[in-house]
């Protein structure tokens, strides 16, 4: 009677038992570089900065792209015949200067120019600066090259009319008297 007692304890032992796989130590390694990959890796979900533009009658927000740098633009727009409209989003895409740049940190700022359309669009990392705005003929937003005013030779003094002023200001004074 013991021996069919142990024998049934054994079969019982044994079936309670997990069952062990054999180890696959690629699989095991697979799966670790796939995590370390996907830790690793920068995230691709894009991450915007909006800022209304200054000119206090204008209705237009700027979007950048904090990681590329791009910069688009909508505002509200009027249907055009039709009273009591609701109205519409019109956009404008990246134009010249205003594509993706290297990947860096970005932001938009508006300057306190109540008369001024455009933002400035800055790369945190490296003090450049553009002016960006909307080109209506083109239907797009552009902007200027990039430009950093700490740059090598800014201890010099300029000699001549500052960069992109071949004319006289076209706005006025700021707090003179």
């Amino acid at each position: 009677m013991r021996s069919i007692f142990r024998s049934s304890l054994r079969a019982t032992q044994r079936a309670a038992r997990p069952c062990a796989l054999p180890p696959r130590p690629a699989a095991a390694a697979l799966a670790a570089a796939g995590l370390l990959a996907a830790l690793g890796a920068p995230a691709r979900a894009a991450s915007f900065e909006f800022v209304p533009a200054p000119q206090i009658d204008l209705n237009r927000v700027y979007r950048v792209d904090t990681v590329t740098g791009e910069v688009t633009s909508c505002q509200y727009g009027l249907r055009e015949g039709a009273v009591g409209s609701v109205g519409l989003t019109v956009c404008y895409g990246a134009g010249e200067g205003a594509s993706a740049q290297a990947p860096s940190q970005y932001g938009l700022v508006a300057s306190r120019h109540t008369r001024e359309a455009g933002v400035f669009r800055v790369n945190y990392r490296t003090g450049e600066m553009s002016i960006c705005y909307v080109q209506l003929q083109k239907e797009a937003v552009v902007c200027t090259a990039q430009a950093n005013p700490a740059s090598p030779g800014a201890d010099e003094p300029a000699s001549g009319p500052a960069p992109g002023r071949a004319v006289p200001s076209a706005t006025p004074p700021q707090g003179g008297r």
